[in-house]
């Protein structure tokens, strides 16, 4: 070791000074070592030698002043060099031009990191959640955005007699999102102790049959989009095209020409300054519109602000499986209007999803198996993303707990993940009673049902960490295991809630009533999409599988980022292959599958969606179903070669699985998609060549479309 007196400080790039710390090269060399050679042992004896070579250098030439990093750094290269390494110093090198372009790239977007986020969260939270004054400067820090939600939702607190006081709910809010173990949707991140106060991040409107009624509809949505939130819509008591209107004695143009409206007032109204709305639209299977409805979203442009669904019945499906004829309905007047060949319907269904990824399927009457309040009336519609089941005018408040951070040494952590759950649940109670609601009806019906969907995301990011490949029937048999154990806690949750503050209003309309349970939550769980709230915490989408391993991300600024996933990062390392070597060839490719130099067992545990059969996504989805109250939102990535009847398979057996509902996503069927293979050329070769490219915002699931809920 070093005789050389250390220096005492070191000077960082912004000027401040900072303890000199010995450690920090020998732990900057030991991983660019790593990556060059195999074995922890010798690279960590390069490191410790080469180290007290560096430190003598950097003590002989800053005897009497302060060093600063990059000083440090130049020093560290130069030694690598002259001692004889220079595939370790080339790691080092690239290493450190990496971390340049991250300082540069996060320099540009004029903002304070004090939680040391990639560069691609950094712009996300600037571009949608960071508050801004009037002239668009940013004015929080992501610490400081937590703190602000922590804050305004632990006043709930005051509300009630409580044995724990507000400032220890806020502290225990604060550190959950902070250490990216839990997230809130995006409107209680964006909206949380501003003027807005909005809240929720899902509603359903009713579309009543009357030109009052839709246009006080249309209104309604304007008011939700404006703060953040997404609206579903069932538009099946519309009357159909061609039928009498009697007030004027024409004729109805129908429920898509309506649906249109909606559409275009979405596309012009920005939510709360952030992006355009999302929705949902369904319309029933017997409703004389249906062909129409199915065929929507075929031409070009066409309802970009919708998802499509149709509402099946069990007796649709049960006359498509003995291929019957299927009657249809007007719902203005209960009358038949015509019938049509139930299999002929449901093979448009299919070939049109084959084709552009919509119409999903609702499954609706298992929904209103599983309404927790069949009193109050039907269920008929979902939010954007198909997670929330939700009654007219019901909004809904959803959060995810963090996989990942459950993972303690190889195993999971079931104390942790129990109590990040109970305070999961506390958390979106409260968040209905500081809620401000757009819409008077909207208030009533959330706060006499309150309910709440906790769910979780990082799922494959905890497979891998488990060492569980996601195509495997360990990995259903946790997902299963897991998503009970989290119901289970969050029905407990609930019931001591209403223990110390009363139980839901409706609870005696409720299913509940009869089991003669007291639950402060009518539902409390909901596996929602996550979208930029992934990004956020660093984990993979949902329950959604890696979508590449590698790959290239366009961050908001037009700057392209090379990404590799960090688990992968750090098992190569353990390896001990090169990772610069084939980082290039999976970027190409996003699988590891094909690639010769990768042992069997990796490839076993880091499959990406399109490595996975089409069956073990769906039954991904209904593991989780099984015990999730309200829905699960899961896309069933299918490659470009995928069928149609592929597709038909998959939607028959989501019914037969007792799904809520069925969304798919066949590679290539849309031109625009936020995951793609993009065309490149290689400078050098003058060969084409492909790499995975990821817009900023996607996270995973579907490569279609984005979702900021």
């Amino acid at each position: 070791m070093t005789k050389q007196k250390l220096p005492n400080k070191l000077k960082k790039r912004e000027g401040s000074l900072i303890l000199f710390d010995r450690s920090k090269i020998v732990n900057a060399i030991y991983k660019a070592s790593l990556e060059a050679i195999s074995g922890h042992e010798k690279a960590r004896q390069i490191a410790d030698s080469l180290s007290d070579i560096a430190i003598d250098i950097i003590s002989e030439q800053f005897k009497d002043r302060i060093p600063d990093v990059e000083s440090i750094q130049d020093i560290i290269e130069a030694t690598l060099m002259s001692e004889g390494y220079n595939q370790i110093a080339k790691n080092y090198i690239i290493h450190r031009y990496k971390r340049s372009n991250i300082r540069f790239a996060k320099s540009t977007l004029d903002l304070k990191d004090d939680l040391k986020l990639p560069v691609n969260t950094m712009e996300v939270l600037k571009r949608r959640y960071l508050l801004k004054d009037d002239n668009q400067k940013i004015i929080e820090t992501p610490s400081q955005m937590f703190r602000r939600v922590a804050l305004h939702i632990a006043k709930a607190e005051l509300n009630y007699n409580s044995d724990i006081s507000v400032e220890m709910v806020e502290e225990k809010f604060y550190q959950m999102m902070k250490n990216l173990e839990f997230m809130p949707n995006s409107p209680t991140l964006m909206n949380a102790g501003t003027s807005f106060g909005q809240l929720s991040a899902c509603f359903v409107l009713p579309v009543e049959d009357s030109i009052d009624g839709i246009f006080e509809s249309l209104k309604n949505m304007a008011r939700i989009h404006q703060t953040g939130g997404g609206t579903g819509f069932n538009f099946s008591h519309l009357r159909p095209k061609g039928a009498l209107v009697s007030s004027t004695k024409g004729r109805a143009s129908g429920a898509v020409s309506f649906m249109s409206i909606f559409d275009k007032a979405t596309g012009v109204i920005v939510q709360g300054g952030r992006r355009r709305g999302a929705n949902m639209g369904i319309l029933r299977c017997d409703h004389p519109d249906i062909v129409d409805f199915i065929e929507a979203k075929t031409q070009k442009g066409a309802f970009e602000n919708f998802n499509l669904s149709v509402a099946v019945t069990d007796k649709f499906i049960a006359d498509v499986k003995a291929d019957r004829l299927f009657e249809l309905k007007n719902p203005a007047t209960g009358r038949k209007t015509g019938q049509i060949k139930a299999r002929a319907l449901f093979d448009q269904i299919v070939n049109v999803a084959w084709h552009s990824g919509d119409p999903g399927l609702v499954f609706i009457d298992e929904i209103n198996r599983k309404n927790p309040t069949p009193q109050i009336g039907d269920i008929e519609a979902t939010n954007p993303c198909g997670e929330l089941p939700l009654l007219a005018f019901e909004s809904c408040n959803l959060a995810s707990i963090n996989l990942a951070k459950m993972i303690e040494n190889g195993r999971m952590n079931w104390d942790r993940l129990k109590d990040t759950v109970n305070w999961g649940i506390r958390f979106l109670d409260n968040v209905i009673e500081v809620n401000k609601y757009p819409l008077e009806q909207i208030k009533e019906i959330t706060q006499a049902n309150r309910k709440i969907g906790l769910g979780v995301m990082g799922f494959a990011d905890m497979l891998i960490m488990l060492k569980i490949p996601y195509n495997s029937q360990e990995a259903l048999n946790l997902a299963g295991k897991l998503m009970k154990f989290i119901h289970d806690q969050s029905f407990n949750a609930s019931m001591e809630l209403a223990k110390e503050r009363g139980s839901f209003q409706n609870l005696e309309k409720s299913i509940y009533a009869k089991r003669d349970l007291k639950l402060r939550n009518a539902t409390v769980n909901t596996i929602a999409p996550t979208g930029t709230i992934s990004i956020i915490a660093g984990c993979s989408s949902g329950i959604e599988p890696l979508f590449a391993i590698s790959f290239v991300r366009n961050v908001l600024s037009g700057t392209q980022l090379f990404e590799v996933n960090h688990w992968f990062e750090e098992i190569a390392k353990k390896e001990g292959f090169n990772l610069q070597d084939i980082l290039g060839e999976i970027a190409q490719k996003g699988s590891l599958q094909s690639m010769k130099n990768i042992s069997p067992a990796i490839k076993k545990i880091f499959v990406t969606a399109f490595d996975i059969e089409p069956m073990q996504h769906l039954q991904v989805q209904a593991s989780f179903q099984k015990y999730t109250d309200n829905a699960v939102s899961k896309t069933i990535n299918l490659p470009e070669s995928a069928s149609v009847i592929d597709i038909r398979d998959i939607y028959l057996k989501a019914h037969e699985l007792k799904c809520k509902g069925i969304t798919i996503y066949r590679y290539g069927s849309k031109d625009k998609q936020v995951l793609s293979f993009d065309a490149r050329q290689d400078n050098e070769l003058k060969n084409p060549y492909e790499v995975v490219l990821a817009e900023s915002e996607y996270s995973g699931g579907c490569a279609a479309g984005e979702c900021v809920f």
